[in-house]
């Protein structure tokens, strides 16, 4: 079999299911101390003072560390904006105050774990409550509290785009929809929760061996804390249980470097391992933006959109993280992938006392684009149009023009993909009528649901419903944020290449992208996938390769490592270099940032297109949703191994579900309320669909390597609208706010308001 192509089993799994492969809170090194962090627990506070004198001659204790032993007392992946610890003594404007209840005071090391603990309950904080900022609505008041006081308002970051005439637009239109659309945070919920060691070896640099996103990125915040250069900080990512945007900003890396750096200064040359617990992870990470906005748009009666207005704010929470980026994407998502001629967007991102918000699988898409296919399916109900015919018309194709009024870049299968999408769940198209919809699908029998649901119900009559959303992403970073990837291979032997050796910092979470990159070493090199060995994921080895995130590392590693080995394979050949050493950074075409006033902008190196169908079934005597069927078809460009493609699928349609169904997390006042799993409930086997069909195409993208697309985040996305569009038909109900908590739909459902019964 060829590389490329083939379901080749991950080259990690054999190490997984045995239980070989370490995950960072597997680590045992000797002579390992252990960290505690004592979190604020209050969403909004001024720290007057902290006594750590009882700590400090607690049993074991090794170290009590508070902000004044910071360095550089500040972090944050785009803008420097959060202390790595709160409290006074430090230089950091503002770092005495605490803005959620995950920021971090201090840090306890200790013999064992339990020591550490009991150590924290001995740390006495003197707290001045300030006044909290709980939602967006409240920190776009013109009283509000600033969460960060030197600041002028609580508005961290704006955009907009302006084209054509849209009020015109709207003169124009025979129909006009308007809606206002919330959702809610999302948990990332990975498998482990945040941890790791770290130490400093023999040659003086701090090795810290952890799991993320981005091992540089995470040297270069590393090293600016401490106030070090980058050379003498050594980042290495164990096994990665998870990550989905969750492990691209700091958690635990610069406090485990700055534990060992401060015993080492002390004498004690001892490893400092941290685990947290799932209640601190999830206080302590950052989430999916909650979203509010409000849409309006129009279309003439023969379905061409003539108009689009939409007024979007996501929560950002206490600091930046990747804010500003995601409040990018949602800006362009929410017109969808279509062709509009007037469009007015303004979007903003806004600082309240909420847990941080950040990267998440989709990154603005699934926000952006739960708005543009409902309003779609607003628009084909008020038309009275096939939601299939409507989106024909207005697609974006080859040559099309985005909202930013950059052609969209070559490769757009977007009407292909949803061609393909209505044949497979059972559209017919006519020449005179055009799209036509199925039937809605009938009921199940009762006895085909048993033990289908994690809660099974009466068995009554339920009601079904079908319903469809398209949606595309950006591969790669967007808006003239500099993208690049580094890739070294090495060829081996004396006559016949024997061994490969691949350098690649890219960090597999759980995707399969070390096996991707595996295969498209051999297949460049023409040598079975045994000869290939990969050195990944350390900063000491390997030059920067970027995050994995943004759909982007097979896209990037793949361009990267083929050409390292074309470049490695020709000096082998014609030189005869034994061995031969290839580096090549793969640099793609540039993109642009929105213009201030307008934005245009040329914001992507190229896109995903994908496409789902979904089927439910809806209880009326209790508000549960089911999802009992998704068809999804995605152009990946090439399926460098069909079988992880599958993976990325299954695993985006769960995630989606539960964001859209489940998964409820409640803040209040800044104060977490679902700050463990028995309380934020994830999807599980009995809650995913039986049947999850996944159509995968293959139009080889001119930028990707041997065609590929990124598709990781592409299958997540418009899933949420059309489960909602299915539950419309279903119960005659539109809803514009998820979750579909079984409240909510019941509520809906039997005419009660949200206070009543």
């Amino acid at each position: 079999m060829r590389a490329i192509g083939s379901s080749i089993p991950r080259i990690d799994a054999w190490k997984k299911v045995t239980g070989e492969a370490l995950y960072p809170g597997d680590i045992e090194l000797p002579g390992m101390v252990h960290m505690k962090v004592l979190f604020a627990g209050r969403p909004h506070a001024r720290i007057r003072h902290i006594d750590t004198s009882e700590a400090e001659t607690a049993p074991g204790v090794l170290a009590v560390l508070t902000a004044k032993d910071v360095p550089v007392n500040e972090y944050g992946l785009l803008i420097p904006d959060q202390p790595v610890l709160c409290g006074p003594g430090s230089d950091k404007e503002g770092a005495d105050v605490v803005r959620f209840v995950g920021d971090q005071v201090a840090l306890v090391v200790a013999e064992t774990p339990e020591q550490a603990e009991a150590a924290l309950q001995l740390i006495q904080v003197e707290y001045e409550d300030l006044p909290v900022v709980g939602d967006v609505e409240q920190a776009l008041a013109p009283d509000a509290p600033r969460v960060h006081g030197h600041l002028d308002s609580n508005v961290l970051k704006t955009y907009r785009i302006r084209t054509g005439d849209v009020e015109e637009g709207f003169a124009q239109a025979d129909v006009i929809v308007e809606e206002t659309f919330r959702t809610g945070f999302q948990e990332h919920a990975y498998l482990q929760p945040e941890a790791g060691v770290a130490y400093v070896d023999e040659e003086e640099r701090i090795v810290v061996i952890t799991a993320g996103q981005w091992t540089h990125e995470d040297r270069q915040q590393i090293a600016h804390a401490l106030g070090m250069p980058e050379d003498r900080i050594v980042v290495r990512y164990a096994a990665i249980g998870g990550a989905f945007g969750g492990r691209e900003d700091m958690s635990v890396q610069i406090i485990l470097a700055l534990a060992a750096w401060r015993l080492h200064q002390q004498g004690i040359h001892r490893p400092v391992k941290i685990v947290w617990s799932r209640e601190e992870s999830i206080i302590g990470h950052h989430k999916r933006h909650a979203m509010i906005a409000k849409a309006r748009w129009g279309a003439r009666k023969d379905g061409t959109l003539v108009a689009v207005q939409i007024d979007l704010t996501l929560d950002a929470g206490a600091y930046a993280y990747t804010s500003t980026k995601v409040l990018g994407n949602a800006t362009l998502a929410c017109v969808g992938p279509y062709q509009v001629p007037n469009v007015w967007v303004d979007t903003r991102a806004v600082y309240t006392n909420n847990p941080p918000s950040g990267a998440f699988r989709g990154f603005g898409g699934p926000q952006g684009h739960f708005i543009a296919e409902t309003m779609m399916n607003l628009l084909a109900e008020a038309l009275d149009m096939d939601p299939v015919e409507l989106r024909m018309r207005n697609v974006l194709q080859e040559g099309s023009l985005l909202p930013t009024q950059a052609p969209v870049p070559p490769g757009c299968t977007m009407p292909q993909v949803l061609e393909r999408l209505a044949l497979e769940a059972g559209w017919t198209w006519d020449p005179e009528r055009g799209w036509q919809a199925p039937p809605p699908p009938t009921p199940a029998a009762p006895e085909a649901r048993a033990g289908r649901a994690a809660v099974e119900v009466a068995a009554g009559p339920r009601l079904r419903g079908r319903g469809l959303a398209i949606a595309y992403k950006n591969v790669g970073f967007s808006y003239g944020f500099v993208d690049e990837c580094h890739a070294t291979v090495e060829l081996h032997g004396a006559g016949d290449i024997e061994r490969v050796v691949v350098r690649h910092a890219g960090a597999d979470v759980g995707q399969g992208a070390h096996t991707v990159m595996a295969q498209f070493a051999a297949e460049a090199l023409d040598v079975p996938l045994e000869k290939i060995t990969l050195i990944v994921s350390h900063t000491g080895e390997t030059d920067n390769s970027g995050s994995s995130s943004a759909s982007r590392m097979t896209f990037m590693a793949g361009n990267a490592i083929k050409r390292a080995a074309e470049e490695a394979l020709r000096l082998w050949r014609e030189e005869e270099a034994r061995p031969a050493i290839a580096h090549y950074r793969y640099i793609p075409r540039p993109t642009t940032p929105y213009d201030p006033e307008t934005g245009r902008s040329d914001p992507n190196i190229t896109y995903g297109y994908v496409g789902q169908v979904a089927e439910v079934e809806v209880d009326p005597e209790t508000g549960h949703v089911y999802l009992t069927r998704v068809i999804t078809v995605d152009d990946v460009g090439r399926a460098v191994n069909p079988q992880q493609v599958e993976g990325q699928i299954e695993g985006s349609i769960a995630q989606a579900f539960g964001w859209t169904v489940m998964e409820d997390f409640q803040v209040k006042e800044g104060r977490v309320l679902t700050d463990r799993l028995s309380t934020y409930l994830i999807p599980t086997i009995q809650d995913v669909p039986e049947e999850m069909a996944s159509v995968i195409m293959e139009f080889p993208d001119p930028q990707g390597p041997y065609g590929a697309r990124g598709m990781g985040e592409m299958p997540f996305i418009p899933l949420p609208p059309a489960i909602i569009a299915a539950v419309r038909q279903a119960t005659g109900k539109w809803f514009t706010e998820i979750p579909l908590t079984p409240e909510r739909v019941w509520r809906a459902l039997h005419g009660s308001s949200e206070e009543g019964d």
